[in-house]
């Protein structure tokens, strides 16, 4: 992230308008310090957990196609769609995405490596790390650079120029909730750079081969092997089990992407103000074009931890099992520096992102409302006039 010490905007009320190229690169420095500290730290207690998860959703994933081959009895297939939908989901977000991400890579194990992993999703793991890993974490929400933004069919953001297309977005929206695993296979293909005439042909053929090959082993393996192993009385019950979970693992990695990325209370940037960022001003760059989803621990679980979306942008590459425990240090940053900690329950991140799917399928669309600096809430509250305290001092940091 080499270039100019500062990212400057036009618009006074971004938070980085009123930070001065020290205070950027403090906040950078505090950031790096963080990661750090996490990186070194990592050990046999993290890599039993990555382990034993992996077990376990391999257990839970095999005990419901089992269950399965029952499934012409209604509760057989009750329990076991319910199963496969959270082994499916669980494999999806908190192994596939992170495993991908190379927060298991220190590992050194082979077989829990970025470079060998093969998801139960529709898109290679290799157009995905470079539309995601590659594309997206680099130019978060730089409207025109990260392509996750709209995913190249729905305009998300007034920045995007209105075409009369976007009108057909809220129909699309729910196509691409339905089928999310697929909309992200096609635009892993870089359709904009196929009309453009910029992707070399050669490589596309290759990853439509690839793509070809993977989609056709999704295919057989959940709608063909699967059912088939049922009998023919079970074929085809075990059939719309395999729909019906693959369907529910969509729609919720779809809401839990969509309400990390286009709540109201997440930036999103033109080119110029990201072009020759620092490494402070990046950081602060994906704190901002971030928000976080609060709920239980099993929420988070079941999220990959990308509730902790903040964290995430922030460190791509740490194991999502230590977002939980970062969070506390980033939001004292936020307070120290007045900067915004993006953050709100699913229901209200989730009715932000469809009004705006709504509202942005028309011409026009004013800027989204931001998020205000973050201020710890208070301590404790006690009876008669109200006095509050601090949850701790803000560390120090180098």
């Amino acid at each position: 992230m080499p270039g100019a010490e500062t990212f400057t905007s036009s618009d006074p009320s971004h938070p980085l308008h009123r930070l001065t190229p020290a205070q950027i690169e403090e906040i950078g420095e505090a950031f790096q310090v963080i990661g750090d500290e996490v990186r070194t730290d990592l050990g046999e207690h993290d890599a039993d957990y990555i382990r034993s998860l992996i077990q376990f959703h391999r257990r839970l994933g095999a005990l419901s196609r089992i269950v399965l081959m029952a499934s012409r009895y209604p509760p057989a297939w009750v329990l076991g769609t319910t199963g496969l939908s959270v082994a499916k989901i669980l494999e999806n977000m908190e192994i596939g995405h992170n495993i991908l991400h190379g927060q298991w890579d220190w590992m050194n194990d082979p077989n829990i490596h970025s470079s060998t992993w093969d998801w139960d999703t529709a898109s290679t793991s290799a157009a995905w790390k470079h539309s995601h890993n590659y594309l997206h974490h680099t130019y978060t929400n730089v409207v025109g650079k990260d392509k996750d933004v709209g995913y190249e069919i729905m305009r998300v953001d007034p920045k995007q120029r209105w075409e009369p297309r976007f009108l057909a977005q809220p129909v699309i929206n729910v196509f691409l909730m339905l089928f999310f695993e697929w909309g992200v296979a096609v635009h892993d293909m870089d359709i904009e750079g196929i009309k453009a005439g910029t992707k070399d042909m050669k490589q596309l053929r290759r990853e439509l081969k690839e793509f070809g090959q993977k989609a056709g082993r999704q295919i057989l393996k959940d709608y063909i092997a699967f059912p088939a192993l049922s009998g023919r009385k079970g074929f085809k019950r075990t059939l719309q089990a395999n729909i019906t979970a693959n369907l529910i693992r969509n729609v919720w990695s779809n809401a839990i992407i969509f309400c990390g990325h286009f709540p109201d209370q997440a930036y999103t940037f033109t080119e110029e103000e990201a072009a020759d960022e620092s490494r402070g001003a990046w950081y602060i760059r994906q704190l901002l074009g971030a928000a976080n989803i609060e709920g239980s621990d099993t929420f988070h679980l079941m999220s990959g931890n990308l509730s902790y979306q903040v964290e995430h942008h922030l460190f791509p590459d740490m194991p999502s099992s230590r977002y939980k425990e970062i969070a506390p240090q980033v939001k004292a940053i936020c307070e120290r520096y007045e900067l915004p900690y993006n953050t709100g329950p699913f229901g209200q991140q989730w009715l932000m992102v469809q009004r705006t799917i709504l509202r942005l399928a028309f011409p026009g669309g004013a800027p989204r409302p931001k998020a205000p600096p973050y201020v710890e809430p208070p301590a404790y509250e006690t009876p008669g006039p109200v006095v509050s305290s601090s949850a701790g001092p803000i560390p120090a940091f180098p």
